[in-house]
């Protein structure tokens, strides 16, 4: 189990306040020792800002996203989050796909939902005409990993790219890599009663340390500790991989029937724990940065509709999956409908990060060379171009089914 990042959440302005800038810094890296102090391994340390629009005049983005994120480097962050284009100004979608083409470490976001509870259909249209340009910015597609689509996400969420602040006082919050804690216990556990007690105790034990040492911080600091999200993050590796984990339960592949009891079964465990939350706290399916998702994938018992039905149990949604180059924003926009639609309905933050791959056609292997990624093969997209009125350009209310 790792810290997968250290988020830390303010509004600096623009041009940035330096001096608060620095004081971040300090406090980050302190934090950074402080859980290296207690058994932890912190492996990032990230600044999220509120949604840009409210501080950066749309036409000035690129060149505040270039000098914030040096800015932000130069106090120890490796990424920096300007948070996501809002449903109420369409046009700030459109100067995201510039800022990225000239930085490396900066995150957006786009909403699709309103904070009326609205599927907002332009912002669809405008996230997934933002995917197809970033997909054609280099080679390999690559861009898309620092964009998604975002729908019913809150602010203090701290996994990236959906983090954001509010214009409030500067706060913190821990991001979890913990997919290798659930692959401990199910491969031991002699039942799903023990499997699950056994979880529950686990991240309940080790939230105890980390919000004890959040809480030191806070005082000395005068930051807000807004919580963890024990989302099992997994990294591209077969003790870190929540496919293996779930499949430790007698699953033959992750993505045949039964793959929707054991996500819900892992996320209604995640329920039961005790302990401060923000953001996601359920189960995070990102294909490429899991080597057990990435062989289904390219087996092919693991489909882009497999990972949208367990959207519907667990926790963040659609994340970095491969998908053919000639993918259209026309395809693109109805899975983000369904994505937004499930999160309003069911009352959950949910997001797409999709990443389609110039050249690549469905059954293509991918070839990336990135650490945090393990290679498949491009998924086919069941999409086809929407037409009549779910083409049109209103903001449409979906209320949950359960309110809450």
């Amino acid at each position: 189990m790792k810290i997968r990042s250290i988020t830390v959440f303010c509004a600096p302005g623009y041009p940035a306040n330096r001096l608060l800038l620095q004081h971040l810094g300090i406090f980050a890296n302190h934090a950074r020792a402080v859980f290296t102090q207690e058994g932890f391994e912190v492996e990032t340390l990230r600044l999220a800002l509120p949604p840009f629009s409210d501080f950066v005049e749309p036409r000035r983005l690129v060149a505040a996203a270039q000098e914030l994120s040096i800015e932000a480097h130069a106090e120890g962050f490796e990424y920096l989050s300007l948070g996501p284009a809002l449903t109420s100004d369409l046009e700030t979608y459109q100067r995201i796909p510039e800022a990225l083409a000239v930085t490396h470490d900066v995150f957006f976001s786009g909403m699709l939902t309103t904070p009326q509870g609205e599927v907002s259909l332009p912002a669809a249209k405008a996230c997934a005409q933002i995917i197809e340009q970033l997909a054609g910015l280099s080679p390999d597609g690559f861009a898309n990993l620092n964009f998604c689509a975002s729908a019913n996400v809150p602010p203090y969420a701290p996994f990236f790219p959906a983090a954001y602040a509010e214009n409030a006082e500067p706060a913190f919050a821990l991001a979890m890599e913990a997919a290798d804690l659930a692959v401990q216990v199910f491969s031991s556990a002699r039942s799903l009663e023990e499997a699950r007690s056994i979880l529950v105790s686990e991240v309940e034990n080790a939230a105890g340390k980390l919000e004890a040492a959040a809480q030191k911080l806070s005082r000395i600091y005068g930051y807000t500790f807004k919580g963890l999200d024990f989302t099992l993050a997994p990294f591209p590796e077969e003790n870190a991989s929540i496919a293996r984990a779930l499949e430790s339960l007698g699953l033959p592949a992750f993505g045949l029937a039964g793959s929707v009891f054991a996500s819900a079964f892992l996320t209604d465990t995640l329920d039961r724990a005790r302990y401060t939350r923000t953001g996601f706290n359920g189960l995070m399916l990102p294909v490429l940065e899991d080597s057990g998702l990435a062989q289904r994938a390219a087996e092919g018992s693991l489909s882009a509709t497999d990972l949208l039905l367990c959207c519907a149990v667990c926790g963040t949604g659609l994340d970095v999956i491969p998908l053919p180059g000639d993918t259209s924003a026309e395809q693109l926009y109805p899975l983000l409908l369904d994505v937004a639609a499930l999160a309003l309905r069911l009352n959950k933050p949910l997001t797409s990060r999709l990443m389609p791959i110039p050249g690549k056609k469905a059954g293509d292997p991918t070839e990336f060379n990135f650490p945090y990624f393990a290679n498949s093969r491009v998924m086919p997209l069941r999409a086809e171009k929407v037409t009549g009125l779910l083409a049109g350009s209103e903001n449409v209310p979906i209320s949950p089914r359960y309110p809450r």
